[in-house]
Order: C-alpha cells, then structure tokens, then sequence
C-alpha cells in the first residue's frame, strides 16, 4: 500500500494542472485577504473597551468571539474551492485513459482506490495547512497591536484544525464524485451545486435543517461559532455529516471503479 501511495502521490506532484488550479486558489486567497486587511483593521482599531467589535456595521460582537470566527471564516472562504485540485486529480486518469495502466500496476481495484485517496488526502491537508496559514498571517496583522497572543490559544488552533478537517473531507467529496461520473467537469459540477444550495439557503425553506445534511452546511456547522451566527445544528453534527458524505461517496466510487472497465 506504502508504494501504490507513493506512486499516486507522484502523479500528482507531476499533474500542471493541479499545480495551475492549486496556485490559483492560493493567489486569490492573498488577493481576497488582502482586499479586506483594512476593513478588519480598522475594526479592530475601534473595539470598545468592554471589548466589543462591530466588523459589520449594525452587529456589535465580543471582539476575541469575533475575531477568532474572522480567522476562521477567512480560511473558509477560500476552502470551498479545494474540490476543484481535488476533481482535477480524480479526473485525469479518465482525460488521459491512463487507468488501464495503473489497473496493471495495482490490479487490486479497491487497494488502487484507497492509495489514491491517501495520496489525495496528503496533498489536499498541505494546500488546506497553507491557506490557514495565510488567513493566520493577514489576521496577525490586523491584531498585532490588540492581541496578537489570541491567534497562539487552543481556541484558534482548533478552529484553524476543524477548517483542515473540513477542507479535506469535502475535498475528497469532490474527488470520489469525480472517480464514480469519470468527468472531472461533472465532478466539480456537483460539488458547486452542493456549495450553492447551501449559500443560497434553499434547503432551510423546503425542510427545517435540511442544510446540515449537505457538506457546505455541515461546514458550516462545525466551523463557525453558534452565538454569533444563525446555523442549523452542532459542531458534531457537522462533522459527522461531513464523514458521511466522504465514505459514502467513496464506497461508492470504490463499486463503480471496481465493476466498469478500465478506461
């Protein structure tokens, strides 16, 4: 198994459009972060001494409550579009007809599977470690001169952790629709349409809560601080959702590979 990873990670690192899509996501989220550095640091500036922040005009929060959600939904805003890398991945042994020779090499289906998924997990938890990074870094200079220690607690780390957690599970969400339709356009399809579905809320009005079960909500969920902001169900919740959601359609992915032909 050690070597079907490593060999599936290999292709990865030699695929240019995993390396084009991934420096793109990463250069927009500098681009996004820094478009919004003054207004968070502006905020800042102006927190009460009680320690009240309004980022938004008209909603006044405690300002280590707010600031950690701003870190953490920095992050997010950027890891919706890890399915993208992801379904590029899955996709291009279908593009280039090329899983007939990987069936060769591993001709065991399932274990063939469960390399690519590892060696897609490693690579998606590095890009996911990055763009925390980055969100870290621009939230550390809107800070610096309040509490720059806030962005060192448990708190921030395990905000920044369930990010990872999320970006990786709904990522290979993307992967194993990709690897079940073999169309890495259809793959990214699905996964925008679960995004959006979510953004735009249309669940909550067709059944209360029916978001939590999608993976954009379940993120949603298990990121963002309940006080503050108008979610559907628990941190656990969510990430149970979000296990479900990447098992399922992995098992899935694993009885389609393993019943069509290799092509």
């Amino acid at each position: 198994m050690l070597h079907a990873t490593r060999a599936e990670l290999s292709k990865i690192l030699t695929l240019p459009g995993v390396w084009i899509v991934t420096g793109i996501i990463l250069a927009l989220d500098v681009l996004v972060m820094s478009a919004s550095a003054g207004l968070y640091a502006e905020a800042v500036a102006n927190i009460t001494p009680d320690g009240i922040i309004e980022i938004f005009i008209g909603e006044p929060q405690a300002a280590t409550v707010a600031v950690l959600d701003m870190l953490v939904a920095s992050s997010l805003q950027i890891g919706v579009f890890l399915p993208i890398p992801a379904a590029v991945i899955a996709g291009q042994e279908f593009r280039s007809h090329q899983l007939g020779l990987s069936v060769l090499a591993v001709p065991r289906r399932g274990r063939l599977l469960a390399a690519k998924v590892l060696a897609t997990t490693a690579y998606l938890l590095v890009v996911a470690v990055l763009i925390a990074g980055i969100s870290t870094a621009f939230t550390y200079a809107a800070v610096r001169d309040w509490n720059p220690g806030l962005l060192l607690t448990g708190d921030a780390f395990l905000g920044q952790g369930r990010f990872v957690v999320f970006a990786v599970l709904f990522s290979l969400t993307g992967f194993a629709i990709t690897v079940i339709a073999r169309s890495t356009l259809i793959g990214i399809a699905v996964t925008v349409v679960l995004l959006a579905l979510t953004m735009m809320r249309s669940p909550a009005r067709t059944g209360p809560g029916l978001d939590a079960f999608l993976p954009a909500g379940a993120g949603r969920n298990l990121l963002l601080d309940a006080g503050a902001n108008h979610l559907s169900a628990g941190p656990v919740h969510g990430l149970l959702v979000l296990v479900g959601w990447a098992l399922a359609t992995t098992l899935i992915a694993g009885i389609t590979l393993g019943r069509r032909d290799a092509r």
